[in-house]
């Protein structure tokens, strides 16, 4: 796509604001593609072997043999990339010089890395006009692992999340999505975009740091108010839920769905669809709480009758009575439904070697404004003029 007007950049919400991102894989670049996609210029800045993840496949290929990692490509849009060995002390000054033209730094080395390179927020935050530095750690800068190394995996274990995910009588399950990396990239993007004007105002910078481990726990609200209330360790309840029943997975003919039967009269209705009308005014099934506490029966009840008949045909049944319900689809198949296009979810754009490719735009609607798609994201080094366009300026 070719590069966005002047008036088209300026309306976005963080139009003329400078990034420099020293991150790698997933947290930090994913903060910087949000900050990106609200109008920011965001310079990744990568050693000469590039990012870890333009490594990983799957990759795009041309003749001439070069290739492009489309994982990359999924969390590196609508940025710059200069190319930097920060051991060398030429090319560490110029990164230096960029910091102190930028307002924001994201940056998810291990704590003390950047620090010992002259990198770390205390050097750089000197004199400067007012810099917000954002941390992306597995643990934070106060905790007692403050050195040990931290994936997604690992921290999905100690959050707590693996206890409450999976079958009651099975083992650990991690999610699918790496939701440690996202959700820290979150919590970092929206953090920054609401102490930026504050920064800029006062010319004080500031700090973030954003462990993996408190945004996960963090989001477990639900889960940490169940026990702190009751005093009882959440559970694994598969795809049930521990207030609300019928409230899951099934199995149709055909394939899966879910089904939210969040009150009484929804769950009438599920009876009524499914052929069981009596089933409400059985005493198990009297009240959301005695559902829930029979829930493992009045699934094995729902489950016998959802089995005959495709999924299409309860899904319909259970709309036309205003039941929240849904397909358990794969990824193609939710890229492929009505909704993606009606919302404009899914776009396309050109990046390095594999040329237009679709991409999952930013999330939220603006009024008044398209979806950034200006850059794809970049090949390594790519952008070598940004020094003196960053520093002369």
């Amino acid at each position: 796509m070719p590069p966005e007007s002047p008036a088209a950049t300026a309306a976005r919400p963080l139009s003329g604001v400078r990034v420099v991102e020293l991150a790698h894989v997933a947290a930090g670049p994913f903060a910087g593609m949000l900050l990106a996609d609200l109008g920011a210029d965001v310079v990744k800045v990568e050693p000469p072997t590039g990012d870890q993840m333009r490594a990983w496949p799957p990759f795009a290929r041309d003749g001439a043999g070069a290739c492009f990692s489309h994982n990359f490509a999924s969390v590196n849009r609508n940025k710059r990339s200069v190319v930097a060995d920060l051991k060398d002390p030429a090319q560490l000054a110029s990164v230096r010089e960029l910091v102190a033209s930028a307002d924001v730094v994201v940056e998810n080395y291990r704590p003390g890395v950047l620090d010992r390179l002259g990198l770390g927020y205390d050097e750089v935050s000197a004199g400067h006009r007012g810099l917000v530095y954002a941390s992306i750690s597995g643990y934070g800068l106060t905790s007692p692992y403050v050195n040990d190394g931290a994936y997604d995996v690992v921290v999905q274990g100690m959050a707590g999340l693996m206890s409450v995910t999976g079958e009651p009588d099975g083992g650990p399950v991690k999610s699918g999505v790496p939701v440690g990396d996202f959700t820290a990239g979150l919590y970092a993007a929206y953090t920054i975009a609401a102490v930026l004007p504050q920064v800029r105002h006062s010319g004080t910078s500031v700090r973030l740091d954003v462990p993996m481990l408190d945004c996960l726990i963090g989001v477990s609200a639900l889960q940490t108010s169940e026990y702190w209330g009751s005093g009882r360790e959440p559970a694994r309840l598969g795809t049930a839920h521990p207030r609300n029943a019928p409230y899951q997975g099934f199995a149709a003919a055909d394939g899966d769905l879910t089904i939210a039967a969040g009150n009484d009269r929804l769950w009438a209705a599920v009876a009524d669809v499914v052929g069981l009308p009596h089933l409400v005014e059985d005493p198990r099934f009297l009240t959301q709480a005695d559902r829930v506490a029979h829930q493992g029966e009045l699934a094995a009840l729902l489950g016998e009758q959802l089995a005959t008949e495709k999924r299409d045909h309860w899904l319909s049944e259970l709309r036309r009575r205003g039941v929240p319900c849904g397909p358990v689809n794969t990824f193609g198949e939710v890229l492929a439904d009505p909704h993606v296009e009606a919302t404009g979810l899914v776009a396309r754009l050109e990046v390095p070697v594999a040329g237009e490719v679709p991409t999952v735009v930013y999330p939220v609607r603006i009024s008044g404004q398209d979806a950034r798609l200006d850059r794809g994201a970049p090949a390594l080094g790519g952008n070598p003029e940004v020094h003196a366009e960053w520093v002369a300026s």
